[in-house]
């Protein structure tokens, strides 16, 4: 976010020399920028995304294998509860 920051706040700074100097900036159209701005959104969203699909699949995967006694266990507790099953 560092990095974000002092690009934006220099990227003010040469805007701001070029006004006062009365030179045309090099940028591109406003139509490039938000392209360009749309490009890097797109490549942040795409894995977060996958960390939200991911995240819900593995909850989902979680939640459908539940514990169950073991058949050991389970004759244990027939034979304390009196049920002659073995």
């Amino acid at each position: 976010m560092k990095v974000y920051l002092m690009s934006l706040v220099i990227g003010l700074g040469v805007g701001a020399i070029y006004g006062m100097l009365g030179v045309r900036s090099p940028a591109p159209p406003i139509v490039a920028l938000l392209g360009l701005l749309g490009m890097l959104v797109g490549e942040q969203l795409v894995p977060w995304v996958q960390h939200q699909v991911l995240d819900v699949r593995a909850m989902t995967h979680v939640s459908d294998h539940t514990p169950r006694p073991s058949r050991v266990r389970a004759t244990a507790l027939n034979r304390e509860h009196g049920d002659g099953r073995a």
